[in-house]
């Protein structure tokens, strides 16, 4: 257990600290929202909303999924309890809105996997490709503004990819 806090804290410091740039800044700045509740939610609504047939299927998934995962990260947040990085380690760099809630697991993290997911199950190997790349790029930021220990964005990624994959194999039995 102790290795694996270990390289957990390893890698937040290397993602954290040593890679900083005012680039890098912006751009994580701007792809962290991307795994907001404001951002997920409304992607999932216009899809119910303003599409037909397929595209609207899946934009019913991903919020069935959004919501259910989101029930499910809360859950965990409360059991485990787990202090955010900037709480408990030194010389942290964190962005302008430090949370107040736990850590475990990644609440954005979770939401972008629980929106992107049932697209991977139907898109083409590009899309899947630039789908699961936005998602890890909103895991990384939320890893690099200080919010998250790495574990903490790999639990959330699980939470919503097996959330949403629940919900899309309900839906279609």
């Amino acid at each position: 257990m102790q290795w694996i806090r270990r390289m957990d804290q390893m890698i937040f410091f290397w993602f954290n600290r040593r890679i900083r740039s005012r680039k890098l800044d912006r751009f994580f700045g701007w792809i962290t929202h991307l795994g907001g509740a404001s951002f997920t939610i409304i992607c999932a609504l216009c899809l119910v909303w303003f599409t037909e047939g397929e595209l609207s299927r899946i934009g019913l998934q991903s919020l069935i999924a959004l919501a259910a995962s989101h029930i499910v990260a809360v859950l965990i947040k409360r059991k485990v309890r787990r202090d955010r990085p900037f709480r408990t380690l030194e010389q942290v760099k964190v962005g302008k809105y430090p949370l107040k809630d736990y850590s475990f697991p990644s609440g954005h993290t979770t939401a972008i996997f629980a929106l992107v997911t049932p697209f991977l199950l139907v898109s083409s190997p590009a899309i899947m490709l630039a789908l699961m790349g936005l998602a890890l790029l909103v895991a990384i930021s939320r890893i690099y503004w200080g919010y998250h220990y790495p574990i903490d964005c790999v639990a959330g990624g699980m939470v919503g990819f097996l959330t949403a994959v629940l919900v899309v194999m309900f839906m279609h039995s």
